[in-house]
């Protein structure tokens, strides 16, 4: 479906200083496009606009033909079916692996299935009964993206999530997380550094400059 996610002259300052100017960006359903930016260049605020974090001065967003951002209407973050995983920890310290993955399962029918598919596919099983204390950063990392995508987010993004990793680890996750996002379908927005990272998972990229994104 092309146009799935569609971003409208989106404008957002901090004080006198203009972050996104009248920014446009469309998406179309399974595309996985990354974007990229100096530090400050509103990256993380963009992400934040579109699952509802923070509201820009003006502009529109609409998702799968659904109005969720604009002069009259703002529809929350909890309704807007929008994945982010980030950088940080975000794992709930009391549960187990298995637990935090089946938080994100809305479902009650098959929820254990639901959750052991996909720490095999996350090569994560052999972790179900470890607390997030006990995973390193690659394990915590791949946790919660199994928790994101059992939430059949319409887009998942990705906040510079695999800073911090080790090469061989982030070779390995690439083509896990790029298979499962292909299988189910899933648009995907990733902010990042990172140019390989941009090489192994994406389809498109864009650079956030002067306010506007720019094709690369």
């Amino acid at each position: 479906m092309k146009d799935f996610l569609k971003l409208k002259n989106i404008n957002l300052t901090f004080g006198k200083e203009k972050i996104l100017d009248g920014l446009n960006l469309s998406i179309n359903k399974g595309q996985f496009i990354a974007i990229t930016g100096v530090s400050g260049s509103g990256k993380t605020s963009l992400l934040r606009i579109i699952c509802g974090l923070e509201k820009p001065n003006d502009g529109e967003v609409h998702l799968d033909n659904n109005i969720l951002l604009n002069d009259k209407i703002s529809i929350p973050t909890e309704k807007r079916n929008i994945g982010l995983v980030i950088q940080e920890k975000v794992l709930f310290p009391h549960l187990n692996v298995k637990k935090n993955i089946e938080f994100g399962i809305s479902t009650q029918n098959n929820k254990q299935d639901i959750s052991k598919d996909m720490m095999e596919k996350l090569n994560i099983l052999d972790l179900a009964k470890k607390y997030p204390h006990e995973l390193s950063g690659g394990e915590s990392q791949r946790v919660a993206l199994g928790r994101s995508i059992v939430m059949k987010p319409k887009v998942l993004m990705f906040d510079e999530p695999f800073t911090g990793l080790d090469k061989e680890l982030k070779i390995k996750i690439y083509p896990i997380i790029k298979s499962i996002l292909l299988k189910n379908e899933i648009t995907a927005i990733m902010v990042t550094h990172d140019l390989n990272e941009v090489k192994a998972l994406t389809d498109q990229c864009y650079d956030l400059k002067n306010g506007k994104l720019i094709e690369i």
